[in-house]
């Protein structure tokens, strides 16, 4: 029997991730818990408000579980968004925020401006094929620590993805869009042994 993909469903644009992946043929679940994570082997972080997810996932305790599990090899996260502040060991933010610290990046949140200064735009995925994806209150790689980054695309030269093993980010939003070739590429991600 195939694991499946759980995707966090506490607040934020989970439905469209569930949409996206059932449409790319991904099993997936809704993960509001530590017993809804358990059968799962890879996670999405969606977008939405990083200060309330983050709070959220430490009233359920997800926050411990998700780092163990990552810890221990046994979880693949993509984070998106507000996924990707709450991976991130440095947020730089005017409020707060419940970082999840699974990755040495430091990021800066709204960096893109308000909900009026979102913008869409077609991406150079790994120098593979194009990505479709929207910046809406989006956050902005501002370093990449380490030597096991890779950047698989950039807007105006700064990582919009990066992949380290077992953690993928991006800042903008692919799920709200077809990407045929990219959600092929993240199922041989999610899939292969690390």
């Amino acid at each position: 029997m195939v694991k499946p993909i759980g995707v966090l469903s506490l607040q934020g644009d989970f439905a469209e991730h569930i949409t996206a992946l059932k449409s790319a043929s991904f099993e997936c679940k809704e993960v509001r818990s530590i017993k809804d994570l358990e059968s799962c082997f890879g996670l999405v972080i969606p977008g939405g408000e990083s200060t309330t997810i983050g709070k959220l996932l430490s009233l359920t305790g997800l926050n411990l579980e998700i780092k163990r599990r990552f810890k221990s090899g046994d979880l693949k996260i993509w984070g998106t968004c507000a996924g990707a502040i709450l991976c991130a060991s440095e947020v730089i933010s005017g409020n707060p925020v419940q970082s999840l610290n699974l990755g040495d990046y430091s990021i800066t949140r709204n960096a893109y401006g308000n909900q009026l200064d979102g913008f869409e735009t077609m991406l150079d995925f790994n120098e593979e094929f194009k990505v479709e994806c929207a910046f809406i209150r989006a956050p902005q790689i501002e370093d990449l620590g380490g030597e096991n980054w890779k950047v698989l695309a950039r807007h105006n030269e700064k990582p919009v993805f990066a992949i380290n093993e077992n953690l993928l980010i991006s800042t903008c939003h692919p799920e709200l869009y077809e990407n045929v070739e990219f959600y092929e590429w993240l199922k041989k991600w999610f899939f292969e042994r690390s």
